[in-house]
């Protein structure tokens, strides 16, 4: 018996570094896919070794895992949690959406060292096709907001790569909450904007950032000099920061060619053949 889990990733469009602060964010997940395939044996393990160790940690049976991934790596578009998700519904499919993200949380802490909040996962598995995430980290709760057809997203990848586990997601402690505030006012705002009010958003969102102390130089010159391009309403940094993707938005699909467009898709599945 094999088990299949496909898993997406996550853009998040407003609402960085607000997750672990009870704040606001507007999510949602896209088409680059993490698959794991779990076929179950008589002893042992068979897989890459932080795979298995993650396997373990949630109880896996003996198995074989394999991960076949076209999810950046290191990008802040989540494949660490993509990851521990598909762990724990390789291992549990009938948990309900809350523990699952819970549960790819503790995974991320303890086994991956990434002190992350809840963002990634629940933007993960609550994800509905064509609809952001509304999700409000004070009372975990979740609302879908149709994605306008105005709303074009496209990502351009900073060249620097992120590693999670040495970042510290709070370098300015004193600007934190203010942060959080006028994040939360984003969000709120982003709802019914026109794409031109939501990339004004987005610009302000990159120089909160800024002053949070999560993006660096690199990164800073890129947002700008995308801000400046004909056809790009807005951008920012996108994910933990200090690298990885910057979020555009643009008028239209022939803004920044060279980029990675997305839209919005479904959550993970959960298939079992033979």
């Amino acid at each position: 018996m094999h088990q299949r889990v496909t898993v997406p990733a996550r853009i998040n469009i407003i609402g960085e570094h607000t997750d672990y602060a009870g704040g606001l964010a507007l999510s949602f997940a896209s088409k680059p896919r993490l698959k794991l395939t779990i076929t179950r044996l008589e002893r042992g393990y068979d897989g890459d070794a932080v795979v298995v160790k993650l396997w373990q940690a949630v109880g896996g049976y003996p198995a074989k895992l394999v991960v076949d991934s076209d999810i950046p790596i290191g990008t802040g578009m989540s494949s660490s949690a993509a990851l521990c998700v598909a762990i724990v519904v390789g291992y549990n499919s009938r948990l309900d959406n809350v523990t699952i993200c819970q549960k790819a949380q503790q995974l991320e802490h303890q086994i991956l060292g990434t002190k992350c909040g809840l963002l990634d996962q629940t933007a993960i598995a609550f994800a509905k096709k064509n609809h952001a995430a509304l999700i409000d980290f004070s009372s975990y709760s979740v609302k879908h907001i149709p994605i306008p057809e105005g709303w074009k997203f496209k990502l351009v990848y900073s060249g620097i790569p992120r590693k999670l586990a040495e970042i510290n997601y709070q370098s300015n402690t004193d600007y934190l909450e203010q942060h959080v505030r006028l994040e939360n006012y984003r969000v709120m705002q982003a709802i019914d904007a026109t794409p031109e009010e939501l990339g004004l958003l987005l610009n302000e969102s990159h120089e909160s950032l800024k002053k949070l102390g999560v993006s660096v130089p690199e990164v800073d010159r890129l947002v700008a000099e995308l801000q400046a391009t004909d056809g790009v309403l807005g951008a920012r940094m996108m994910g933990g920061g200090y690298g990885g993707m910057v979020l555009a938005l643009v008028t239209s699909e022939e803004v920044l060619p060279e980029a990675i467009s997305v839209s919005s898709s479904k959550s993970f599945e959960f298939e079992e053949f033979s």
